[in-house]
This record gives C-alpha cells, sequence and structure tokens, in this order.
C-alpha cells in the first residue's frame, strides 16, 4: 500500500532576484527519489504556497510523513522564492503534530536572517527527526531503521536524482523552472583549509560526479517535461574531473564529453548554464582554461554567467582569509572570459563573468573598499564587460575560520556606501554596455504581473526586465531593451506594435518621452516606419517595430 508523504521546500541555494529563475534543487529531487523507493507518493509544495495557504500542510494526518528542506547558505534579496525563515520552520514543526515530520537541508548547519550575523547552528524545535550530513542519505537510512544521518555518496543519489525527477512537475513555475544539477562535491583546497567563509572545505577533497549519472539524471528530468538546467553545486566548473593540487589543470576534452552528454540527454533543452568559475583556476593555467571555456562555450545556451568568488581587492584581506586569487588574477581571468566568451548571439553575449563581494572578513579596513571600487573603475576604463556584481554581507557558519575571525559590524557605513556606489557608478554604465538599446531577450517568463509586469529569462543570474504592460504570471514573450536601471532593464514587447501600445509604453520608446507620446498617439494609426519618422524620429529600435 502506497502511504503519502510531503516535501515542503523552503531552501533557496541563491537569492533568486539576482541568481537563477524559480528552481528546484537536488537535495529535494533525491528526497522525492528516497520517499519513491520506500513505498511513499511524494508530494511537494514550496514555503511561499504553504504561506499562502497553510493548509496545504496541515492537511498532513497520522500516518502521513512530512520532510522539509530549508536554510540558505548565501543572504540576500528574492523574487520568486524566498527561503523559510527560522519561525517558520518551527511554526510548522509545531503544526505538524499528526504526521510524523523530519528536517534536512543548510538549516541544519545554522541559522541567520541575513547577511552580517552568524549562522548559529540550534535545535529546531517541533521535528521528530533531524536528517543530518546529506538530506536524501539521512532519510534513507532512518527510513531503513538506522540513524538518520550520512555522509553525500553519488552510488546511492544517482538512482534516486533519476526516481526523483518526476517531482518538478509539481512545482508552481513548471514548465518555467531551473533544474540544478550537481556536478561535485567538496574543495581541491581542503588540505590548506579552503576560504575562511567556505563550507565547502568541510567535504574534503573534491569528489567528482559521473558524466553517466549526470546524464542520466537529465534524462530523467527530460522525460518528466525539463529543458532548464544549470550546472552547479561546485566550487569551480573548470576543474570537474580534474586533480592534482589547489587549482587542478582544466581538462577540456571532459568538459565537451560533458556538455555533449547532456545534450544527448536533452536534445531540445532550453537552457544549459554553469556557476562557480575559480578565476584563481584561469590566472595559473590560462591556456587550458581558455580550451575549457570554448568547450563551455560551444556546449551550453547563451547569456551564460561565470561566477566568480572574488571576494575582496585588497591583497591584505585576500591573504588573511586564504582566498584564491589575488586582483590582478581576478582581472586577468575578467579579461579571459571576455576573449572567449563576450561574443554575441541573438544579441547577446555568449558567457560573462559575475563578480562576488564578501564584507566582514577578517582583515578588512576602511581602505578596503576604496580598493574594491578602484577594481571594479579599471575594469570599466579597460572596457570589459561583467554581467554583474554582487555585494554580500558575510554569514559565517560554526566550524569555518570566518565564524571566529571576522569584521562583522565594523564598517557597515562604508559597505553601504560602497553598494551604492557600485549600483551606481558601475552596474548602470555596465548594464548599458551588456544590454545596449535594441538588443531583444527572448522567451522572458513574467514573474510578478502588473503594471509596469517584471519578468526574467531563464537562465544563470537572468536579468530583471520590467515591461510598461498589465501582463498575466506565465506569459512567455520577446521583448527588446529601451531603457536600463541599476539592476534591471526596461523592456517593450517585440515586435513592437506602435499602433496599439498605450501612451504609457510609448514614452519608453527611446528618444520619445511623455510628450512625444502624447502626440504619437493623437497620430495614429501609421502605415509605415517613414511615417511614424515624421513624428518620432529615429529612435534606435526602429528596426523591432510592426505597423
Amino acid at each position: 500500500m502506497t502511504s503519502n508523504a510531503l516535501i515542503i521546500d523552503g531552501y533557496v541555494d541563491e537569492p533568486a532576484c539576482l541568481g537563477v529563475a524559480p528552481y528546484i534543487s537536488p537535495y529535494v529531487r533525491d528526497v522525492a527519489g528516497v520517499l519513491s523507493g520506500h513505498g511513499y507518493a511524494p508530494r511537494y509544495v514550496t514555503i511561499d504556497q504553504v504561506r499562502a495557504d497553510p493548509s496545504l500542510a496541515a492537511a498532513c494526518g497520522p500516518g502521513d510523513l512530512v520532510v522539509m528542506i530549508a536554510g540558505m547558505t548565501v543572504p540576500g534579496a528574492y523574487i520568486g522564492g524566498k527561503p523559510a525563515t527560522l519561525t517558520e520552520v518551527q511554526q510548522l514543526g509545531t503544526l505538524l503534530r499528526g504526521p510524523t515530520t523530519a528536517i534536512g537541508g543548510p538549516m541544519t548547519f545554522g541559522y541567520a536572517p541575513e547577511g552580517g550575523r552568524k549562522a548559529i547552528r540550534q535545535a529546531i524545535a517541533g521535528f521528530d527527526v533531524t536528517l543530518s550530513g546529506s538530506p536524501a542519505v539521512a532519510l534513507d537510512a532512518w527510513l531503513s531503521g538506522g540513524e538518520p544521518a550520512g555522509a553525500g555518496d553519488y552510488s546511492l543519489t544517482d538512482p534516486w536524482s533519476v526516481a526523483g525527477a518526476p517531482i518538478i512537475a509539481q512545482h508552481p513555475a513548471f514548465p518555467y523552472v531551473m533544474c540544478e544539477i550537481e556536478t561535485a562535491t567538496g574543495c581541491s583546497r581542503a588540505t590548506v583549509g579552503g576560504c575562511s567563509f567556505c563550507t565547502e572545505p568541510f567535504y574534503g577533497l573534491p569528489r567528482y560526479r559521473s558524466i553517466e549519472g549526470i546524464a542520466e539524471e537529465v534524462a530523467a528530468l527530460h522525460a518528466a517535461g525539463a529543458r532548464h538546467f544549470r550546472l552547479g553545486r561546485q566550487p569551480d566548473l573548470l576543474a570537474y574531473q580534474s586533480s592534482g593540487g589547489e587549482f587542478p589543470v582544466p581538462r577540456p576534452e571532459v568538459l565537451e564529453e560533458l556538455f555533449s552528454a547532456i545534450r544527448a540527454s536533452a536534445p531540445d533543452l532550453a537552457t544549459l548554464h554553469i556557476d562557480n568559475i575559480n578565476p584563481g583556476t584561469i590566472a595559473r593555467h590560462e591556456d587550458a582554461a581558455r580550451a575549457a571555456l570554448s568547450a563551455i562555450v560551444a556546449g551550453h545556451t547563451p547569456g551564460d554567467i561565470a561566477a566568480f568568488g572574488m571576494e575582496t581587492a585588497d591583497p591584505a584581506v585576500v591573504a588573511a582569509n586564504n582566498l584564491k586569487a589575488m586582483p590582478d588574477d581576478v582581472f586577468r581571468a575578467i579579461e579571459v572570459v571576455n576573449d572567449m566568451g563576450a561574443g554575441r548571439t541573438g544579441g547577446i553575449p555568449e558567457l560573462l563573468p559575475g563578480l562576488n563581494f564578501i564584507v566582514g572578513l577578517a582583515g578588512e579596513t576602511a581602505a578596503t573598499f576604496d580598493l574594491n571600487g578602484a577594481f571594479l573603475q579599471r575594469v570599466l576604463d579597460a572596457g570589459l564587460l561583467v554581467r554583474r556584481v554582487n555585494i554580500r554581507q558575510l554569514m559565517p557558519f560554526e566550524g569555518t575560520t570566518a565564524y571566529d575571525e571576522n569584521t562583522l559590524g565594523m564598517h557597515d557605513a562604508r559597505f553601504r556606501a560602497f553598494k551604492e556606489w557600485t549600483r551606481t557608478h558601475f552596474d548602470e554604465p555596465m548594464l548599458r554596455r551588456v544590454f545596449p538599446v535594441g538588443t531583444v531577450l527572448s522567451d522572458i517568463v513574467i514573474e510578478i504581473p502588473g503594471r509596469p509586469s517584471f519578468g526574467r529569462q531563464m537562465g544563470s543570474y537572468p536579468i530583471l526586465v520590467g515591461i510598461p504592460l498589465e501582463l498575466p504570471a506565465k506569459t512567455v514573450l520577446d521583448a527588446v531593451v529601451v531603457d536600463w536601471g541599476m539592476r534591471s532593464v526596461t523592456a517593450l514587447p517585440c515586435p513592437v506594435e506602435v499602433n496599439t501600445l498605450p501612451v504609457a509604453a510609448l514614452r519608453w520608446i527611446p528618444g520619445v518621452g511623455k510628450k512625444r507620446a502624447a502626440t504619437i498617439a493623437a497620430c495614429r494609426p501609421f502605415r509605415n516606419l517613414a511615417e511614424f519618422r515624421e513624428v518620432a524620429g529615429e529612435t534606435g529600435i526602429d528596426g523591432m517595430m510592426m505597423f
């Protein structure tokens, strides 16, 4: 007899407004596979769904099993998925008195409500079982009569990832959901302690997942309706299946085989993006890194981001925290990725670097922020492209060096000033450079309806797009860029139907404005571009107009 089980997803791996589009993590899918293997029929809900309708969780009764995955490792602002807070988790534990309950995920390692605070490890009230280590391995052990603990083991989790793939159809954003694919755990710098703030060295030296295991999971996800994938959950994709020292030499032929296998498993995929790239690897092994980046560009889909964990441009802070790259190393890595990935396909760059800064590390002084700003100005002055800059406050976990050695709270005013300077003086000019007027962004999915409506493309760190029209959620459309904010762009549906657009939308056509928009509306309909130009002049998006 099949038993009922509910998975509550309260976990977000990246700040969703800055990171991936709505997604479902490997934690959830592996847990779904374990439940299926033990005779359960798993249901899936997100914490946002439970917030909107608590009865989704309260309906579980005696004999049922509820597994919650919760926590976050990266603080930030969120769109399309806000992680469960500790208070919400404990309230759910209290509410769920009928079913058996289990909790797993990063929250078991520690919790902080925001960056700038320590992630404190504490007991989570209300749950019957805490799943220690890998949630799926621990759940399987517990359901098999053992202790609810266990380390990750791809020989175990690979079959569960295949069995749990159908759960993605229950995601509220399906089919517009990103499937994160784990490629490795552990850190090649674990023997020297790794970066002071990072939990990845807890897992030891890297354990790489096999290409066959990844391909089988992608095939199962594809069969379940997935078309959007990101190779994440690793410190450095360039080091995939490499070994030897802190900075292994990339193996381009292995990456080529990996991307080919994924393409064969999901031949009509719409998105295939990556996550972390170690700039220190590029700086130390430039020729091999160039070949590896070439393999990525050949196998992925455009609009991709190579996330660089730069953390700081202060050499003293790099040294004090055992970080992986000096500022000049990062700058060179930015140049190399631009060389290999800045070419445009369909109007957008293939692959650009993204920079992560962390504030609050040991050794930080007021001068650190001057160095950070000078580095970003150097990137601008060099004419390079960077897709985005994330500036986060340290959230150290127990067991890391940064938990005890940090500068939390010491430079809050400088942190806020640096962040504001970056948004104003770097981000907006860089967006103009990356997405010039006339850039067409295809297949934007509307996530926040309204006027304006906001949406994003599926992908890794997709740009937030504001469209000055009221559009229903899950509308999918192409749009042409007409303006920029500090962290978003404004775009009009493409083709631009000037004879039907509301006046409030016409004003966003470059060079038009409010007054001329009213004149354009009064002169409609236009039979062709020449008639339109007599009133509006040239706009920069004339080729995208329809009459």
